[in-house]
């Protein structure tokens, strides 16, 4: 699902400009929904999140990049070092927190390193493991870059949400996560 409906530019031959409406939209969830098993309710709420959340995903990634030049993969690691109590944190802690692969993230720090926003050191007391943290350049485009997220979620999360909505919203991923971290699958209340 996704972007399909979000081309962006003009509008016009050759321009993009769907929005998210019209013919083509309404042919494309007709047959999603018609295809689903899922209650039709269930269906176009389920297909309403993932627009939500690939619109708003895809809106934040272009903003960060434009304006700070990070990658959403870079967001995350720097994030991840700078949050972190230690001066350096070993690779495969970093892997485990983002929840990534190995190669996923050693083809990340090459990159970040070769920008200068992270330094790679092997590992004193373990010679197979490296050492990754965040250097001072990292700090800086990572301040930025926290400026430019927190605007995004405020402009578009808490203030279109509310207090208690935004509380519903955080209540609602708390149980998901819950149940994605529980191999028995979520309880029913």
């Amino acid at each position: 699902m996704g972007m399909l409906f979000r081309c962006g530019g003009g509008s016009g031959e050759g321009g993009g400009g769907c929005q998210g409406s019209g013919l083509v939209e309404a042919v494309l969830q007709h047959r999603i929904m018609d295809a689903s098993t899922l209650a039709p309710g269930t269906a176009a709420s389920w297909q309403q999140y993932q627009r939500m959340r690939a619109r708003l995903a895809a809106l934040m990634s272009r903003e960060l990049t434009q304006q700070t030049g990070l990658s959403e993969s870079d967001f995350e690691v720097l994030c991840a070092l700078a949050e972190s109590s230690a001066t350096s944190v070993r690779a495969m802690e970093l892997r485990c927190g983002l929840e990534w692969e190995k190669s996923r993230l050693s083809h990340q720090l090459r990159r970040m390193q070769q920008r200068g926003l992270v330094d790679r050191a092997g590992c004193d007391d373990d010679g197979r493991a490296s050492m990754v943290q965040i250097t001072a350049v990292g700090r800086d485009v990572l301040g930025r870059a926290r400026d430019v997220n927190d605007a995004l979620v405020q402009r578009y999360v808490v203030e279109t949400l509310g207090a208690s909505r935004l509380d519903a919203l955080g209540e609602i991923a708390g149980l998901v996560l819950a149940a994605l971290d529980d191999e028995t699958g979520p309880t029913h209340h």
